[in-house]
């Protein structure tokens, strides 16, 4: 059935499956826009950067911290709320990122960047966040809108690498190797290839019916195993666990012991992995494996490319291919919003 393009897109109306295959081409988009752009001008690094945003459209800034921590020159981190962290202030270089324009946290945060004195970005389609930066005279990075936030990676990620390298917060990056290594995993997963060759369908397929760990062989690929999540929730409705090395090695190791009553049909765990790890690292996921592998199945996806950009856009598509093949082998709209619908529609009606 994952063979047939009439099964795959049945339950698609809004065409997920197109603008998941577009990514490469929407990531080469985003980094011609992101040159073009103005930026805000340093005349010395910033004390730290954060990036405020929620679901899709923070999502790329998981990946940039990721960048940041192996390559940045000062610290980064993620907010997720409505507010800034407590030591935010004039030494800030804030960046509020919202493909809509219009999520209420992001606009709230903006609101507090500004009474603190931080420096402002703004990355969105539009809405009321780009209108509050433009009266107020922050630079915009505009994208493209009117799809999905969770299949806008590129235009919520590519700009803000762009934008940081260009400041010189991360070294330049090998935009067009990236590119490249998400081509190379658009032809091995796409709906084309047969899932004889296709690891993209082969894993869905193993993962149906079942619950599934998603395991980062580190840091960068914690944030790779999030996004994993993010589209396996949107997507494919289902739930998903997801937990990375070797902080697991610490506390989950021993909640296998009692998996086996809680429930669970059958377990499965993915270990997303960048392909250069260490041999000690390997190590210990080797012994960890063997100590729950009577609990749990095991498979491995490993990442393209030879740098940390190519390494997480190639881990990232991949990902998107898995949570469209699960969806349509249960039958299920991907883009389907139905819960969040619901809360948004509820929330509008509070004072």
């Amino acid at each position: 059935m994952l063979d047939e393009r009439s099964f795959l897109v049945q339950n698609d109306p809004m065409g997920m499956a197109d603008l998941t295959a577009g990514f490469a081409d929407q990531c080469a988009r985003a980094v011609e826009i992101a040159q073009a752009a103005a930026l805000p001008k340093w005349t010395a690094l910033p004390d730290h950067v954060i990036l405020t945003g929620l679901g899709g459209s923070a999502a790329g800034g998981d990946l940039l911290g990721a960048l940041f921590a192996h390559e940045g020159k000062v610290p980064f981190l993620v907010n997720r709320d409505y507010t800034l962290p407590s030591f935010a202030g004039q030494g800030t270089f804030v960046i509020c990122a919202s493909y809509s324009g219009n999520t209420e946290e992001t606009i709230s945060a903006y609101h507090d960047a500004r009474r603190r004195g931080c420096t402002i970005l703004v990355l969105s389609s539009g809405g009321e966040l780009t209108k509050l930066a433009k009266q107020d005279g922050w630079p915009v990075i505009t994208v493209p809108g009117g799809q999905p936030p969770r299949t806008a990676m590129g235009y919520m990620f590519m700009p803000l690498v762009v934008a940081c390298a260009q400041m010189g917060l991360i070294p330049p990056q090998d935009f067009e190797a990236a590119i490249n290594a998400i081509r190379e995993v658009a032809t091995e997963c796409g709906f084309e290839s047969p899932e004889t060759l296709n690891p993209a369908k082969q894993l869905s397929r193993q993962m149906s019916g079942k619950l599934a760990t998603l395991y980062g062989l580190g840091s960068w690929q914690y944030a790779l195993a999030q996004r994993w999540r993010g589209q396996i929730n949107e997507n494919s409705k289902e739930m998903i666990l997801t937990h990375v090395f070797p902080e697991l090695c610490h506390n989950e190791i021993l909640g296998w012991q009692g998996s086996g009553e809680q429930g669970v049909a059958e377990w499965i765990t993915v270990l997303l992995a960048g392909g250069d790890e260490s041999d000690r690292f390997m190590a210990r996921v080797r012994i960890t494996c063997e100590q729950i592998g009577s609990a749990t199945s095991f498979t491995t996806v490993t990442a393209k490319g030879d740098r940390l950009l190519s390494k997480m856009l190639s881990l990232a598509h991949f990902g998107d291919y898995v949570s469209l093949y699960l969806a349509a082998l249960k039958g299920r709209d991907p883009g389907q919003m139905i819960a969040i619908d619901r809360l948004k529609e509820e929330l509008a009606k509070l004072p």
